[in-house]
């Protein structure tokens, strides 16, 4: 099962604090803005997602047909096929958005409690 690039999504409290802790780090801001609430930085292939108000604590996310530069993969697997094998495999899926083809997303809860957020955006 290929799912694509992976990064730590984090729902922080206060995305300007949060941005310069992750500076200071190396990260550098790679997508999003202040404006909209939310920030992926990047430092080499090493990504962190910042979420304000979004949701609360920690996920891990990945992005099928995506690389970690957000580059398209081809060939890729459907986020709609890896759902489905999921599924199969007896996992309970929650939050599914999308249709028929296109962009999609799924969440599944290990064993911990940790969300993993599967988010197609091709």
């Amino acid at each position: 099962m290929q799912l694509g690039a992976f990064s730590v999504s984090l729902g922080v409290k206060d995305l300007s604090k949060s941005r310069a802790f992750y500076e200071t780090l190396g990260f550098t801001t790679y997508a999003g803005t202040e404006e909209h609430n939310y920030l992926i930085m990047k430092n080499g292939d090493m990504l962190v997602g910042l979420f304000q108000g979004m949701f609360e604590g920690t996920m891990l996310t990945f992005n099928p047909g995506w690389d970690q530069s957000a580059q398209n993969v081809d060939p890729f697997e459907d986020a709609r096929q890896i759902k489905e094998r999921l599924k199969a495999a007896g996992l309970e899926i929650t939050q599914e958005q999308g249709g028929d083809d296109g962009p999609a997303s799924f969440v599944v809860v290990d064993p911990d409690g940790v969300p993993i957020l599967i988010d197609q955006h091709r």
